[in-house]
């Protein structure tokens, strides 16, 4: 019978990894994790407390610092398997998971599955001829190397990737692979995972050229399985269960997806939101459940399709059964910099992003050209940022892979306020409160285009106070929402004063929180 072995890559939430460890592993399973380097060391060592006694549980041996899209991704996923082979010599299959999976059949169910077939289960399609790569990058993957991450360091990564192109710096791809490309959430024998290793150790010219591509994880296995393993023992899919938007991001599944999960042809869904506290329980018990039955309807990706497709022609009558829990999640911090002075928001932001190192972003709800990474196409208009406003605002956080974000908005912006702190998750604003000049007040008018080079000096006279007006209505009615974590700072205070509400909005200490309000010419025009 088949023996499972679990290769978990993770990084937070150590009681859901702890749960998900010994449910699979009560059942026979062995499980290999690896807890990225970067993450708190304090929840890896509750991890290992919990389960270093369990003898079906191995570690990597090594914590290394993983980014999304990097190779890093793909050299820990080999120390976990190179660890789950040595202590594990039973396990007849290795199976890959995130802590974002979980079960949607029983043990039973998943062992006869994989007993019914000796064959790899791994999505691997020709990377050129395919239309798997829906946007970005494609060719440039490849030909390219990639020594920084687009993430972090994007000006850098499009720089570097453009100055190869200038200087005609393409590389050759290995002559005997043919890179294919697929789902990071793959199934294999011990066989081929032991072959797999071997040609890590064998094939340095391949090694070297992969840990230069940006996004390995979706071409390295999937192309060494494909060189090695004969085509009539390969399945082409995945058995985890994911479906994704039409911006190319992965759907959550939330509570009210039970019934939908159990009908689909997959051993394991991902992602589960993290707040699906009852649906988890549901699906940890229906593991161990050796009398349950299926029926599969294997409807759920024609079905969201169906329906995404009405909803973007406005033939949705009813709601989308995905967006029933659209909260942006109750363990995420949503923190807005409301101010009319939008350079002063930014001054502000770029001095917090050094002191805190959390993600910000200038006024993407107001600025067409806001500095926002290409998320399918969502971004691409402020009509569609509005529009989708929560699915936009998950998606930056999973693409940042951050519970914490700083963002600017203009006080005008009271409805997307209103929602945003209506929302599960924390949200707080601060509110930077200025002194408006008729200087500043003539250039804003001009820049809405109320005004414009040859409008009169009477004209803007009677204008102004109508200009002013709307700006201090626009601060009463914040002021009247009566949001809960509403801190205010203003221009006509000090560092001292503006410590506080500072310190509060952030979370962060007095100390940090002076440094940022002593920012050089803070409220300068």
């Amino acid at each position: 019978m088949a023996k499972i072995a679990f290769i978990l890559l993770c990084h937070k939430d150590p009681e859901a990894i702890i749960g998900q460890a010994e449910m699979l592993t009560a059942a026979g399973d062995y499980m290999a994790i690896h807890f990225d380097g970067r993450a708190n060391a304090e929840d890896f060592r509750r991890i290992k407390e919990a389960l270093g006694d369990n003898p079906n549980v191995t570690f990597a041996r090594k914590r290394l610092k993983c980014g999304w899209g990097e190779w890093s991704l793909v050299q820990a996923t080999l120390l976990a398997v190179e660890a789950a082979v040595q202590a594990f010599p039973r396990a007849t299959h290795f199976y890959m998971l995130s802590g974002d999976c979980a079960a949607i059949k029983s043990s039973r169910y998943a062992h006869e599955f994989l007993d019914a077939e000796d064959v790899d289960y791994i999505e691997s399609f020709d990377y050129f001829d395919s239309d798997w790569i829906k946007t970005g990058m494609k060719e440039e993957r490849l030909i390219y190397r990639h020594f920084f991450n687009e993430r972090k360091n994007k000006w850098l990564f499009y720089a570097s990737a453009k100055a190869q192109e200038k200087l005609r710096l393409q590389r050759e791809i290995p002559p005997d692979i043919q890179i294919q490309i697929g789902s990071q959430w793959w199934c294999l024998r011990r066989r081929t995972i032991e072959w797999i290793l071997d040609f890590v150790q064998t094939r340095g010219d391949v090694m070297r050229f992969f840990r230069t591509t940006w996004i390995p994880d979706e071409t390295f296995f999937q192309t060494l399985v494909r060189h090695i393993v004969p085509d009539s023992e390969i399945r082409t899919r995945t058995l985890t269960f994911l479906m994704f938007t039409e911006y190319g991001m992965p759907q959550t599944f939330y509570n009210d997806h039970y019934e939908l999960l159990l009908g689909q042809d997959a051993l394991f869904a991902r992602k589960i939101s993290s707040e699906a506290k009852e649906l988890k329980a549901r699906l940890g018990a229906l593991y161990s459940d050796d009398r349950a039955e299926f029926k599969i309807s294997n409807e759920g990706r024609s079905l969201f399709k169906f329906l995404t497709d009405r909803g973007r022609i406005g033939r949705r009558f009813g709601s989308r059964f995905w967006e029933t829990e659209s909260s942006l999640g109750r363990q995420r911090e949503l923190m807005i910099v409301v101010c009319k002075k939008w350079h002063v928001a930014k001054r502000l932001l770029e001095r917090v992003r050094q002191v805190t190192n959390v993600p910000t972003i200038d006024y993407l709800f107001n600025e067409e050209d806001a500095d926002l990474p290409d998320l399918g196409g969502i971004q691409s208009s402020l009509e569609k940022r509005t529009r989708h406003r929560r699915a936009l605002m998950r998606m930056l956080f999973d693409y940042y892979e951050t519970d914490q974000m700083i963002v600017c908005m203009d006080p005008g912006n009271l409805d997307l306020l209103q929602d945003f702190c209506n929302d599960r998750s924390t949200t707080r604003l601060l509110e930077i409160q200025c002194v408006f000049t008729d200087n500043y007040l003539i250039g804003h008018a001009t820049r809405v285009g109320l005004a414009g080079e040859q409008t009169s000096s009477e004209t803007l006279e009677r204008l102004l106070p109508t200009i002013r007006g709307d700006m201090t209505f626009e601060s009463d009615k914040i002021r009247d929402a009566e949001f809960e974590h509403h801190h205010i700072i203003r221009e006509q205070f000090g560092p001292a004063e503006n410590t506080g509400p500072i310190a509060k909005f952030l979370d962060i200490s007095h100390d940090k929180a002076r440094e940022i309000a002593e920012t050089d010419h803070l409220f300068a025009d």
